[in-house]
């Protein structure tokens, strides 16, 4: 049995991308998903606790989340929760995953401009495999722009603060602060 589950939450680590030798493509990251509510008696809000959720994408959607999320990012997240318990020699404790279906910017926070991806050729969503473009496709034209592109790449830390301004281009969307 598994249970479908929406968060909301910040990236907290970049997207890891990687494609097995089977050609399967996954890219997996760390949510927090913080808690918020507000206190009457002091009239403001107050921070609760956070929990922590591995998030791991596979195929064509690994692929778009690896192009298009960064840390620090605000995103919602639906997929199928995963709770395990784990052991090792010297500690214990439980993994809490989401296996995504649907990711997503948190548009409360953010605006971005869509851009259809390239899809490999197949005759079914499940044959999509490894989520890398189709080499027969049309060269893609978003990194036409060569000092935005290595002003991208140059980046490391994604989080922005409240009061940046400016838009950033994060491979699949364009993310205005």
């Amino acid at each position: 049995m598994s249970d479908t589950i929406t968060l909301t939450g910040i990236v907290g680590t970049d997207p890891k991308h990687l494609v097995t030798t089977s050609g399967l493509a996954i890219t997996s990251f760390r949510l927090a998903s913080g808690q918020r509510r507000y206190d009457r008696a002091t009239g403001a809000w107050i921070d609760g606790d956070t929990n922590w959720y591995t998030v791991s994408t596979f195929r064509h959607l690994a692929y778009n989340v690896s192009h298009s999320v960064r840390k620090g990012e605000h995103v919602l997240v639906t997929g199928k929760l995963r709770v395990r318990n784990w052991e090792n020699p010297d500690r214990k404790g439980t993994s809490i995953e989401v296996e995504a279906d649907s990711v997503g910017h948190d548009l409360f926070w953010c605006t971005t401009n869509y851009a259809k991806a390239p899809i490999a050729r197949s005759t079914s969503r499940d044959e999509q495999g490894s989520g890398a473009p189709d080499p027969d496709a049309p060269e893609d034209t978003r990194t036409e722009d060569a000092g935005l592109q290595n002003e991208v790449e140059a980046r490391t830390d994604g989080f922005l603060p409240d009061d940046a301004a400016g838009s950033e281009i994060h491979g699949l969307a364009t993310i205005d602060s």
